[in-house]
C-alpha cells in the first residue's frame, strides 16, 4: 500500500464513509489536533526511555491505552453525522481517566499557586499534549451539534486535567521541579 495517494492535492480529504471536505474543515481540524495531542503523548513516553520507577510501566501502558482511545476519538470527529463509527466512546472510558486522576494527586502535594510548564523532558512534553488537548476540545465543541457521541467534548476535556497530573506525577516521580508562576512581573 502506498502513503500517497495524490487525491487531497487540490485541499480536500475524506472523512470516514468517504465524503469529501476541505482540508481546512472544522472536523478536519478538530481530528487533526487530537493526532497532534496523540504524537505529543507519544513523545513523552518516549522521553521516559531510560527512566526507572516503581509505577514506569504501568504509567506508560496507561499512556498507550489513552493514545488508543485518542484515536478513536478522532474517529469519531471524522465521522460525518449522519454516520456511526464502529467503536464507541463511553462514559467509562471517562471515569478511567478520573479515577487515574484521583491515584495519582493522592501521591502529589496540593497545588497553592499556579505552576508553570516545567521540569523533566517527559512532563514538558505532557504539558504540552494537555494544551494541545485543549485545542481539540475548543474546536470539538464547535461540532457539538454535529457529533454523534457528545461524550467526545467531556473526554478532551477530561484527558487534559490527566495530562496535566500526569505531568505533575512524572515531576514527582523522577525530581523534576515544577516551577511556580511568579506574580510579580
Amino acid at each position: 500500500m502506498r502513503i500517497y495517494t495524490r487525491s487531497g492535492d487540490k485541499g480536500l480529504t475524506s472523512l470516514v464513509y468517504g465524503k469529501r471536505v476541505p482540508k481546512n474543515d472544522l472536523r478536519v481540524e478538530a481530528y487533526g489536533t487530537c493526532d497532534e495531542a496523540n504524537s505529543m503523548i507519544g513523545l513523552a513516553s518516549s522521553l521516559l526511555e531510560g527512566e526507572s520507577w516503581e509505577g514506569r510501566a504501568s504509567f506508560l501502558e496507561q499512556m498507550h491505552r489513552v493514545q488508543t482511545i485518542l484515536f478513536h476519538v478522532g474517529a469519531e470527529l471524522a465521522t460525518p453525522p449522519d454516520k456511526e463509527v464502529a467503536w464507541k466512546l463511553k462514559k467509562e472510558h471517562i471515569e478511567e481517566l478520573e479515577k487515574q486522576i484521583d491515584e495519582w494527586d493522592q501521591h502529589l502535594d496540593a497545588l497553592k499557586q499556579f505552576i508553570l510548564p516545567s521540569g523533566h523532558r517527559a512532563s514538558s512534553a505532557l504539558h504540552v499534549a494537555r494544551t494541545v488537548t485543549r485545542r481539540a476540545e475548543r474546536l470539538a465543541v464547535g461540532l457539538v451539534d454535529e457529533l454523534a457521541n457528545p461524550l467526545v467534548v467531556s473526554y478532551l476535556n477530561r484527558l487534559s486535567d490527566y495530562l496535566f497530573v500526569a505531568a505533575r506525577y512524572v515531576n514527582k516521580e523522577l525530581g523534576g521541579e515544577e516551577l511556580p508562576l511568579n506574580t510579580e512581573v
